[in-house]
């Protein structure tokens, strides 16, 4: 019975990275990025590499712009620099649901130009929750479906492993690439177990209302009603109609300085004014969440025109709790260690995924050829393009962030989705060229599209550290002198990348490494 409730656990841990391990792979990736994905804007909106001033002034810096959008906005939000943004971005929409974005320079008040990038929090941040897949919620559905196989992949990796914490100490990188390549999954799988269970789990439940809409239909019932308290409830929404008349706004640094007073030891990370320019507006503020894993719903609001305290929110207990999962997976929170362990924990995720992958292929390779299937063939073109594409689709995002002028447009698409459409179709050209560079199975591994494509990641990282000194004169000389950390270490990561995809190509043309 017990052999056969482990072969039955082998075969489900197998067939569920086969299945899943694509999705699984771009979800580790992104979320491995996204973990400085406010660096990676600083880096690919060379505009915002301003330095923030001590004290910030909102009546200076910000209400000159609210005044200008008064006529145009039904809200207007703001975000205050932090010590990894130092900027004032400002968004704003209007009575048709249009939005816009905008940046202030903290010091001098002038405004940044539009950057004409997604960048990080845009694209890489949502890309590993979403796939950027909005239509039906399509992409959340297969991102939830690929959490519930990573859950199923552990503890059947766990199951099958008899000696589990036996393998965790061997790793025999000069043995055959079959041999080091199981060596290295049982590695980064022991290694990072918890952290892959935590933050597999930790996804699933922030986004229980996604996959569970209708839950809350038992404690409140049903109909719009119902939903619009839960919400209420839930995240603390203050609202009041607008009476269209006249008001000015009172002083923004005067409600800062009263919500810091509300919270002692606590600051605001985002300020936003309802009905600006109109005698019912009100203005939001919310707590930040850097000094605390908890991302808390703590705001307050204020009457615009005369600063007057209107109402308080503070979440229950079992939104707490959430908001406390929710910040051990989004990793918000100012701990430069723990944002670098969550780094290296997501980047053993891509490997004991890309490492499962290989596996299965050089364990399958020689059978599937002498019996005439193809499934080899097929996986192995699938596993080039998820595991080197996405990384070259990434890489191609980068180097046309510094390649494109900021009044690019084409084909009615402005320059943000013209790097998107970058990625995507460099992304789709690597499993091409991985299907056309297949060999023959029965003989040797395809060599050739590995290689090659770890060439061209290698080349496109080192030439976007090239454009990026080039374009902005931000060389990794000029930005570590003046102490600028962000740029100068996505910078030396893309360096590292780039040497570590030279290694692996070379050592892929070894013909000793791809026995077995």
């Amino acid at each position: 019975m017990g052999d056969t409730f482990r072969k039955s656990m082998a075969w489900l841990h197998t067939w569920s990275g086969v299945v899943m391990g694509s999705v699984l792979f771009a979800i580790f990736w992104m979320g491995t990025l996204s973990v400085f994905d406010q660096e990676f804007d600083r880096w690919m909106q060379p505009g915002t590499r301003v330095v923030a001033p001590t004290i910030i002034s909102l009546d200076k810096a910000i209400k000159p712009v609210v005044a200008a959008l008064t006529d145009e906005a039904v809200q207007i939000g703001i975000s205050l620099p932090n010590d990894r943004i130092s900027h004032l971005r400002i968004t704003y929409r209007d009575a048709s649901g249009n939005r816009g974005t905008l940046g202030v320079d903290p010091t001098t008040q002038l405004l940044i130009p539009d950057q004409g990038s997604l960048s990080g929090t845009g694209f890489f941040f949502p890309f590993h929750f979403s796939l950027q897949v909005k239509w039906f919620s399509i992409g959340y559905w297969l991102v939830g479906l690929a959490g519930m196989a990573m859950l199923a992949l552990l503890v059947s990796g766990v199951i099958i492993h008899k000696k589990i914490f036996v393998d965790f100490f061997l790793f025999r990188p000069r043995k055959q690439l079959q041999r080091a390549t199981l060596d290295l999954h049982n590695l980064t799988g022991v290694l990072g177990l918890p952290f892959h269970f935590l933050i597999t789990l930790s996804g699933l439940i922030i986004f229980i209302q996604v996959y569970f809409p209708n839950a809350y239909e038992g404690a409140y019932g049903q109909g719009k009603a119902a939903q619009a308290a839960m919400q209420l409830e839930a995240t603390g929404r203050y609202k009041r109609a607008r009476i269209n008349q006249p008001a000015p706004l009172a002083s923004l640094d005067a409600m800062l300085a009263e919500a810091e007073r509300q919270w002692p030891g606590g600051k605001a990370q985002f300020v936003r004014v309802w009905h600006p320019g109109d005698a019912a507006g009100y203005v939001e503020v919310r707590r930040s969440v850097a000094d605390e894993v908890t991302m808390n719903l703590d705001q307050l609001y204020f009457d615009a025109a005369t600063g007057a305290l209107l109402h308080r929110f503070e979440a229950s207990p079992v939104i707490t709790a959430q908001r406390f999962i929710s910040g051990m997976h989004f990793v918000q929170f100012d701990h430069w260690g723990l944002r670098w362990l969550y780094f290296f924990a997501g980047l053993s995720g891509c490997i004991m995924t890309a490492t499962g992958f290989l596996f299965w292929l050089a364990s399958r390779r020689v059978s599937h050829a002498k019996k005439g299937l193809a499934g080899v063939r097929v996986v192995e073109a699938l596993t080039v393009g998820s595991l080197t594409g996405i990384l070259i689709a990434t890489m191609a995002f980068l180097v046309v962030n510094r390649l494109l002028p900021l009044e690019a447009r084409f084909a009615g698409q402005d320059r943000a989705a013209l790097e998107v459409w970058a990625f995507y179709l460099v992304w789709l050209a690597t499993f091409v060229h991985a299907v056309l560079r297949r060999a023959d199975p029965a003989t040797k591994p395809a060599r050739r599209a590995w290689q090659e494509q770890c060439w061209v990641l290698a080349l496109l990282a080192m030439l976007a550290v090239a454009l990026n000194a080039v374009s902005t004169g931000d060389h990794l000389f000029a930005t570590t002198m003046r102490a600028d950390w962000q740029v100068a270490g996505v910078d030396l990561l893309l360096l590292l990348g780039a040497s570590l995809a030279i290694w692996t190509a070379r050592r892929i043309g070894r013909p000793s490494q791809l026995k077995g």
